[in-house]
């Protein structure tokens, strides 16, 4: 893997060790030679991220809408910022650009991206992996919630095994780089449809 997309969020949480998780990041993927691609903002746990990334010396693209721009929220000082038209645009430009995924906490923006791509593994779209960094228990109903999906028959356990989950984001890195996607027949269970 040559670049990790990471989704963070506009607001930097309640916790300081939300921080602290996405400085840890940025100086285990710079460790690793990996970039980092992310929404491209300055603030918020997205700047922690890019600004930590940078600090350690690596390369950051930021992927931002024309919108979010003009408000003057993108980073400044990124190696590389491309603007697109739009939220649809940013994310397909983001998933290019990476090779894997992972999310930190974050709100509604990070869930829908983090989400997206996992859909798209779930399809069978790209293979790449997608890792959730759990810090403090930040996921843990969201994960719960997930295994209920499986219990209720709406998601596949091997589908739901495509979410790479750790506390710590070396274990992490590490699991995302030994990632082997499930080979799956089929996704839709016609007998029921």
């Amino acid at each position: 893997m040559k670049r990790i997309c990471v989704f963070a969020g506009s607001s930097r949480g309640a916790r300081e060790e939300y921080a602290q998780a996405a400085e840890r990041l940025a100086r285990e993927l710079v460790m690793r030679g990996y970039g980092v691609v992310y929404g491209g903002g300055k603030v918020g746990m997205m700047g922690v991220l890019a600004e930590a990334t940078l600090a350690a010396g690596g390369k950051v693209i930021g992927v931002i809408p024309k919108a979010l721009l003009e408000k003057e929220v993108a980073h400044g000082g990124l190696t590389e910022l491309r603007v697109v038209a739009s939220m649809h645009e940013r994310k397909a430009m983001m998933a290019e650009l990476s090779e894997g995924f992972i999310a930190l906490p974050g709100g509604l923006g990070t869930l829908e991206e983090f989400f997206e791509v996992l859909t798209w593994a779930q399809l069978g779209l790209h293979p790449k992996p997608c890792g959730l960094l759990n810090v403090s228990g930040y996921y843990d109903r969201l994960l719960e919630f997930l295994d209920l999906t499986v219990e209720e028959r709406f998601v596949k356990s091997q589908h739901r095994a495509l979410v790479i989950t750790s506390t710590s984001p070396t274990d992490l890195l590490e699991r995302l780089a030994t990632h082997r996607p499930p080979q799956i027949e089929k996704w839709i269970d016609r007998a029921s449809s």
